[in-house]
């Protein structure tokens, strides 16, 4: 096998991974991605023992042990083109030699786990309420860029809903990925709403909002919150899940969104202070997290 190419896996001068600034030896095997680099602090404020702290950019990172269990917490910015850096440069880490800049004949998989918050798509989920994604769907196109080996879109789904939105053939054509269903086992409970979650490439017009510009469908909320497949509905709006979901299914780790519904599309509703509701979010994994073996 040749060695990676430099402008492919991009290193900086202290052999650390190019935008997370990261070394091999920083990351646990369970690591928590939040959009926001201020909830980093949020969540390891819970941490026994905080081993360490880097940042670069958007992304901050502290690694420590919560319960005698070590675990990472990453920011990622907002956007599925921040997760694709985010999700390349942590497999680097634990796939890839490198200083031989050649991949791992043994593989390490890591438990990523998604802690955001989103927009509801049913006037029964309330803001403040957990939604777990059993399903991503993504609006943004960036699975498509990578060679699909043909087993983690689920097609029937997408050609499904894309029926029944009469989908615009100008846009990304939608697709669907299941999460991680050992961690979707660990973090679901009776309180825990599941389904469906799209993310989409933008927060406006992609999630039909409106300033001064429209979206070009205005039934699009009401067409998804009427979709149904399997036995499921889609819950919510937001903006990474689908990219977690896609390379960590193609990169072979295990992955799982969980987020707080701060504000509900359909009843109109906003949750105006959620710090409290995305603590208790936390303080659920990370408790959840220590029974995991």
């Amino acid at each position: 096998m040749h060695p990676i190419s430099h402008t492919d896996l991009i290193l900086n001068p202290d052999g650390s991974i190019y935008h997370l600034h990261l070394l091999p030896d920083d990351i646990a095997d369970h690591v928590i991605l939040v959009g926001d680099p201020g909830r980093v602090a949020q969540v390891s404020s819970h941490f026994d023992h905080i081993e360490l702290e880097k940042s670069n950019r958007e992304f901050v990172t502290h690694t420590g042990s919560y319960k005698e269990k070590r675990i990472t917490v990453l920011s990622t910015g907002i956007g599925t083109d921040n997760i694709d850096i985010v999700l390349n440069e942590l497999d680097a880490l634990v796939n890839v030699d490198l200083e031989q800049r050649k991949v791992k004949s043994e593989k390490r998989s890591l438990n990523i786990i998604r802690i955001g918050t989103s927009g509801a798509l049913h006037a029964d989920i309330a803001p403040g309420e957990q939604i777990i994604t059993r399903v991503a769907g993504g609006f943004d196109g960036l699975y498509h860029f990578y060679k699909d080996p043909g087993k983690y879109n689920l097609k029937a789904l997408a050609r499904s809903f894309m029926d029944h939105t009469s989908w615009e053939k100008s846009l990304a054509e939608p697709y669907f990925i299941k999460g991680s269903e050992n961690l979707l086992d660990l973090l679901s409970g009776p309180e825990v709403v599941s389904g469906i979650t799209i993310s989409t490439p933008g927060f406006y017009a992609p999630q039909q909002r409106s300033i001064r510009l429209f979206p070009f469908d205005p039934d699009l909320v009401s067409k998804i919150g009427s979709f149904r497949f399997d036995g499921m509905r889609i819950n919510n709006f937001e903006m990474e899940s689908s990219a977690l979901y896609a390379l960590s299914a193609l990169l072979d780790h295990q992955a799982i969104t969980i987020c707080v519904a701060i504000a509900n599309r359909v009843s109109l509703e906003f949750l105006e202070e959620y710090h409290g509701a995305v603590d208790g979010l936390i303080t659920m994994v990370l408790d959840k997290l220590t029974l995991d073996d």
